[in-house]
């Protein structure tokens, strides 16, 4: 049997796998330009430059700090990253005048990779983060409620889910995500045992103690006040479902699903029907044509969708900038239009071959809290996706969150790619090789058999037996000979005396 166990380390599949990706996201650029203008843009090596500087810089911290880390994650986030700035360097070229989104798109790009490798760095055990739940619960619900702050807070869009700071704004919910992901964690990893006990029943569903209901309660009334104060159905539906997620990960009870489910249903219905902002989203779900001008963004961009078909006009064919708000909330829509049905496909297939790989992490921790962190990172990442491509693609009302990694926006980015730094670092513990336990030494293995006369066999010449060790003195008669003539021999001593003869004299 081998004395180590675990995975190979695979640092040169992720070598070829990051060169691979950012192969392919420097062809979309270089595509865009060779279809619009027919010719190579003058800066792209410096393009090509920059994301093998920071591909290379990460790839090294990886396999300095975290060699046996998942090899795919870090390329499958590369990929989405470059193809969002491409994409977002081409809607800057159907812009009059030419806008400079991408330069900046990728100066935060830099910003966020370095974040990423601080985490990197400087994380060397993700269990320290236990040791902070109710600080960093605390200090999530503020960065979510920051926002409804009568100074910095301010409203774009139509949602009230900005602080701005001096020239920069910035969205504490994408920061608030990770810091809730951590506590939920923590939290449910200490009560997680009272959580699972067993209340009433209720067709056949276990429900929990009315007791434990305090928790899910407090986020059920933090994501209504998202939903009414905040205006942003998308961001109540993240932070909900990501705590209602955890709770069934952590307790294996299905009626903690169940009950969260009709919580969040019966919120949004009670938002449907006082919130005026909850029905134009619901009417441009359900109706988009019922009013043109109202929900234009959405016709547009289910016409762009259509008008690519199945592979997509081209890189730099299509016409993306017809659809409002293109590098932000509908990138989607804009890589439906140039690289078709195909190609929005192949990019939802990335995002969840990263949600698999944080969820294989999860079934392979070894201790608890790593395992509901994996968890509740990938599907915090799960929902988010879930929610903005259901939006755009109007399987679901249209929210105003980000698409990871591809739309516009710093704060976002960075705290992406800090969750992508936690996931490295999880994966690099469970996959470390672990020193097997040793087999227990058998300790009477080395000991020898011991001859013990017993009845008439002791008196045949066995001798008095030792006295033993210790200050308890025994009676004379213990030690000194006996004739068997003077002892009568019990039926118990003939049994034994018959006994061992019959055995050949052992015992």
């Amino acid at each position: 049997m081998s004395d180590v166990v675990g995975y190979r380390r695979r640092r040169g599949v992720e070598a070829f796998m990051l060169a691979f990706a950012i192969l392919l996201a420097i062809g979309g650029y270089l595509l865009i330009h060779l279809n619009r203008d027919g010719e190579l843009p003058p800066e792209w090596p410096w393009a090509l430059g920059i994301l093998v500087a920071l591909g290379l810089g990460l790839h090294v911290l990886v396999r300095w700090r975290l060699p046996y880390a998942d090899p795919l994650i870090l390329p499958l986030v590369m990929l989405l990253n470059g193809l969002g700035l491409a994409m977002i360097h081409r809607l800057d070229l159907g812009t009059t005048p030419v806008m400079h989104s991408a330069e900046l798109q990728l100066m935060w790009t830099a910003i966020a990779t370095a974040a990423c490798a601080l985490v990197l760095v400087f994380l060397r055990d993700y269990r320290i983060l236990q040791r902070y739940t109710y600080t960093m619960f605390l200090g999530g619900m503020v960065l979510l409620m920051l926002p409804l702050l009568p100074v910095i807070g301010q409203e774009k869009n139509g949602a009230r889910i900005w602080i701005h700071l001096g020239t920069y704004s910035f969205q504490p919910a994408e920061l608030a995500k990770l810091v809730l992901s951590i506590a939920f964690a923590s939290y449910l990893v200490e009560k997680r045992e009272v959580l699972a006990l067993a209340g009433g029943r209720f067709l056949g569903i276990e429900l929990p103690r009315p007791r434990d209901l305090g928790p899910i309660l407090v986020m059920w009334l933090a994501s209504l006040a998202v939903l009414v104060f905040q205006k942003d159905l998308g961001t109540s539906l993240l932070f909900f479902g990501l705590f209602v997620m955890m709770l069934f990960v952590a307790t294996e009870k299905p009626s903690w699903a169940i009950l969260g489910t009709l919580l969040f249903v019966s919120g949004a219905y009670l938002g449907y029907l006082f919130f005026g902002h909850v029905q134009v989203r619901v009417s441009s779900w359900l109706n988009p044509f019922s009013d043109y001008d109202q929900n234009y963004q959405v016709i547009n961009g289910q016409f762009g969708i259509a008008w690519g078909g199945a592979f997509g006009t081209g890189w730099g064919l299509g016409r993306p900038n017809l659809t409002p708000l293109a590098k932000t909330d509908f990138i989607a829509a804009a890589i439906g239009e140039e690289l078709g049905i195909t190609g929005l496909s192949a990019v939802m297939l990335i995002y969840g071959l990263i949600v698999a790989r944080g969820l294989r992490a999860s079934l392979g921790a070894r201790e608890p809290f790593g395992k509901l962190l994996a968890a509740g990172l990938s599907f915090v990442f799960a929902i988010q996706v879930f929610a903005i491509l259901g939006g755009v693609t109007r399987l679901l009302p249209l929210t105003g969150l980000t698409t990871p990694f591809m739309s516009q926006g710093g704060s976002s980015l960075v705290a992406n790619w800090v969750m992508i730094g936690l996931l490295l670092v999880i994966t690099h513990q469970v996959r470390s090789p672990v020193v097997a336990a040793p087999e227990p030494v058998q300790w009477l293995e080395a000991e020898t058999t011991q001859m013990i006369p017993v009845g008439a066999a002791a008196a045949d010449g066995a001798g008095p037996r030792p006295r033993p060790s210790g200050d308890v003195a025994l009676p004379a008669t213990a030690v000194s000979p006996v004739s068997p003539a003077a002892t009568p021999v019990s039926p118990a001593d003939d049994e034994s005396t018959q006994r061992v003869e019959r055995d050949g004299g052992t015992a």
